[in-house]
């Protein structure tokens, strides 16, 4: 195993050991600023983050808006806030070691203006930005102009030369580096393009091999490329230490600090990492951002699965096979479904599942009444966490909506992500995760259960295990 030496990120020489931000409160300044304080780069999570009273108790974000827009404009505020607090915690708990950079998605709602809040309001604690989930063409100069370094995700050597040509040409001495996020191992959202198979996983070096030569091509700084997702024993990875196709390297680290000790995610969340097998993470296309994402195979997950296999297509008036009647709604509306489907309609009615809910791609999935009305309550209460949202139709427009019917077959993203973090059922919410985490049950560092502290993880990774 090789030596791991310092990088030049955000303008510090450090470990080149980057923690990945987490959302939605799952990175937050206590685990970010424990690994800073190890020496490495730290990554708080800006989307949705907590933050205090005035007592120091958690405060429940509460939405009071009667507007879809009211209650948006209530979270980019919550935001705001939250980012800067959890910039002030880690800022005292990395005590001057390491980097710390904060992280958003470009495609959550009021992306530009939490970022330049957080940035404005935590001025000389955050050292640099990473953003992806989408196209962040606008990080650049925003970074630039508050004078920080800027991360961006991609998953592809294209999706970069697209951000350059557009952006990033014009700010280059503020690229920070580049994060290479694996559209097959990471967690969270990836970044597969409609030309990937996503049950033909690549390797990723070629892949990241290409993506430096695009970065020399176009004349970009030789910056370090950040591998995020499979990142487990660097011995694994030892390849790709000094090696000229590639140039300077860091690794990303989602999965594996979630199981420590500073990481606020719950005991129950913790103890069911260590129970996973190989398989148990599922990439999927739920997500209300139409990305696919990765999470593990739960109750959460498997209701959505069943509901979308409950699925028939439909047309208002008869149209090739379809020419069955079939009655939907309380108002017993007549559509047009093939005779095969119209016997499995029947037999999921006769289950229980008495609901037939349209969805914008002219089918309608079927579910109980008690789902069904769940579905319409977190549609209704909708408060804008995405520019753009298949679940609830909410678009961060002049319209305020995407023209299209809001998709009962996927889920309100920030409401379970903020209750996972909070400390409700795992099992009943989504648990994002990396196609590693199977891994924690055979790591014998997590032998008998142990939960180690953030500095403990950082030297045992820098050991190659």
């Amino acid at each position: 195993m090789k030596d791991i030496k310092p990088l030049l990120i955000s303008g510090k020489e450090v470990y080149p050991l980057v923690e990945g931000g987490k959302g939605v409160a799952v990175t937050n300044g206590r685990s970010s600023g424990a690994w800073a304080a190890a020496g490495g780069v730290g990554t708080i999570s800006a989307v949705n983050a907590d933050f205090y009273d005035e007592t120091g108790a958690l405060a429940n974000q509460v939405y009071k808006g009667r507007t879809r827009s009211e209650r948006h404009r209530e979270l980019i505020d919550f935001g705001i806030k939250g980012g800067i607090v959890q910039a002030r915690i880690a800022h005292e708990e990395a005590r001057g070691e390491g980097r710390m950079h904060i992280n958003v998605l470009w495609e959550m709602g009021g992306a530009r203006e939490v970022l330049e809040g957080v940035l404005e309001g935590a001025k000389g604690l955050v050292h640099g930005v990473t953003c992806g989930a989408g196209m962040p063409y606008g990080v650049a100069e925003i970074a630039a102009r508050h004078r920080v370094y800027y991360y961006p995700i991609v998953s592809s050597a294209r999706a970069f030369r697209a951000l350059w040509k557009r952006a990033y040409s014009k700010a280059p001495e503020w690229l920070g580096g580049v994060v290479y996020e694996d559209p097959w191992l990471a967690g969270g959202h990836n970044g597969l393009s409609n030309s990937e198979n996503p049950r033909e996983p690549q390797p990723p070096l070629p892949r990241v091999a290409e993506l430096r030569a695009q970065m020399r091509a176009v004349g970009a700084p030789e910056v370090p490329i950040i591998m995020a997702g499979g990142v487990w024993y660097l011995r694994e990875w030892a390849e790709w230490l000094e090696n000229p196709e590639l140039g300077p390297i860091a690794f990303q680290f989602g999965t594996r600090p979630l199981l420590t000790q500073e990481s606020p995610i719950s005991d129950e969340w913790k103890q069911r990492l260590l129970t996973l097998r190989p398989g148990d993470v599922l990439l999927h296309r739920f997500s209300p951002t139409g990305f696919y994402s990765s999470a593990v195979r739960n109750d959460f997950l498997q209701e959505l699965v069943e509901r979308s296999n409950r699925q028939i297509t439909y047309f208002t008036e008869p149209q090739g096979q379809h020419t069955t009647s079939f009655a939907v709604g309380p108002r017993a509306r007549e559509v047009f479904v093939r005779a095969e489907d119209s016997v499995l309609a029947h037999a999921w009615v006769a289950q229980g599942f008495t609901e037939a809910m349209r969805t914008p791609d002219n089918s309608l999935i079927f579910v109980t009444p008690e789902r069904a009305e769940r579905i319409k309550t977190d549609q209704i209460n909708c408060m804008g966490c995405l520019s753009a949202c298949g679940f609830s139709n909410w678009a961060e427009n002049e319209l305020n909506n995407t023209g299209k019917r809001a998709d009962p077959r996927s889920f309100c993203i920030q409401k379970t992500l903020q209750e996972i973090a909070h400390g409700h059922p795992v099992d009943q919410n989504l648990m994002f995760a990396g196609h590693n985490a199977f891994r924690f049950a055979t790591d014998p560092f997590f032998t008998s259960g142990r939960i180690p502290t953030m500095g403990e993880l950082v030297e045992r990774i820098l050991t190659g295990d």
